[in-house]
């Protein structure tokens, strides 16, 4: 018996990309529920409409929540009889997050509090935050509003009392909304040129599917405090262009450079060097624990560590780097890739 078995799963910002790769993944399991909780009703009632049609034996098992995590008191009337929370609801964008800052400020990091509060309140068992490469030494809005909620998040998990909370930190999720992937795809369908920004900027890359499977390793494994890395390949800009050029019949010498956006790196960090000094390498995955020490530190003048991690930073420079073959194989594995070409006849 799983620990799901029966359980009530919420998922905030339920309705983006992550929320439906969930649903798919435990819809047809003994879960006993599934609570999407969402400040959209639009989106709300899409998606009721999807999985009614899609698994219609089992769609009652979703249940709707309107709410927005900037509420602590919309947090709390959804919260009752909540086993496990996975918190997805972010501002995401990097560009809206440098012209909007304070916006990205009420979502990522007071409303990560709110959710934290509101779970500890009702006793929810565990809480795994979603965050980002770009939290990792941050120099955008979106980057630093989102190291700010793993902060958050670790000081919660101090008093947190029965209630886990772990982080887990990963790159570009393909094809998820607002991705670059299905813009490209349009760019092409329409016979407009390819925009990319840098070509040879990189970034990781990896599935709904793998940040599904980072979300339950966390979940399984991490302790309280916890911050959960996969080590993920990368690939350039350049390259992933490049791939779906080939996937999707589009012209590489039409590619179109753009420049650098606001806010973007050259390339992202998933583990900072400040992070190795106590990283544990478990295979597939980085966990790092929380910094747990107090606010007396006078003793640390007399009892030092100078025991150090021999990790050094992993970032999408010195990652496994893929090439365009390597990198066609991982995207077209995607089922919105397979769906896409099937739409434009592609064999």
């Amino acid at each position: 018996m799983s620990a799901f078995s029966g359980a009530t799963l919420m998922i905030t910002g339920g309705t983006g990309s992550f929320g439906n790769a969930v649903l798919n993944r435990f819809l047809k399991t003994d879960i006993g529920e599934i609570r999407i909780f969402s400040r959209d009703e639009k989106k709300q009632d899409d998606m009721r409409h999807e999985y009614q049609a899609k698994y219609p034996e089992v769609a009652e098992k979703i249940k709707f929540y309107i709410g927005d995590v900037r509420s602590l008191e919309s947090c709390r009337a959804a919260m009752y009889g909540v086993d496990y929370i996975f918190h997805a609801a972010a501002l995401k964008q990097v560009p809206s997050c440098e012209f909007f800052p304070m916006e990205a400020v009420r979502t990522n990091v007071i409303g990560t509090e709110n959710v934290l509060t509101a779970a500890i309140e009702a006793g929810v068992k565990s809480v795994i935050c979603l965050s980002t490469d770009k939290a990792a030494y941050p120099i955008n809005a979106m980057g630093i509003s989102k190291a700010l909620e793993e902060k958050v998040a670790i000081a919660k998990s101090r008093t947190s009392g029965k209630t886990k909370i772990c982080c887990t930190r990963y790159g570009n999720v393909m094809c998820s909304r607002g991705s670059v992937i299905p813009l490209w795809i349009d760019q092409i369908q329409n016979g407009q040129p390819i925009t990319l920004t840098e070509p040879k900027m990189t970034r990781f890359i990896m599935s709904l599917e793998e940040a599904v499977d980072l979300v339950l390793f966390a979940f399984e494994n991490g302790e309280n405090g916890d911050l959960l890395i996969q080590k993920a390949p990368a690939c350039t800009i350049q390259t992933q262009a490049e791939a779906v050029c080939e996937l999707f019949g589009g012209k590489k010498e039409d590619i179109k450079v753009i420049g650098i956006r606001h806010g973007e790196k050259m390339y992202e960090t998933l583990l900072t060097n400040e992070e190795c000094a106590k990283a544990i390498d478990m295979g597939n995955f980085y966990r790092v624990p929380a910094d747990n020490r107090g606010l007396n530190y006078d003793k640390y003048f007399k009892e030092g560590d100078d025991k150090r991690n021999t990790l050094t930073e992993f970032n999408s420079n010195n990652t496994r780097i893929l090439d365009v073959e390597e990198t066609k194989e991982k995207i077209a594995s995607l089922a919105y890739i397979q769906e896409q070409r099937a739409e434009m006849g592609i064999v």
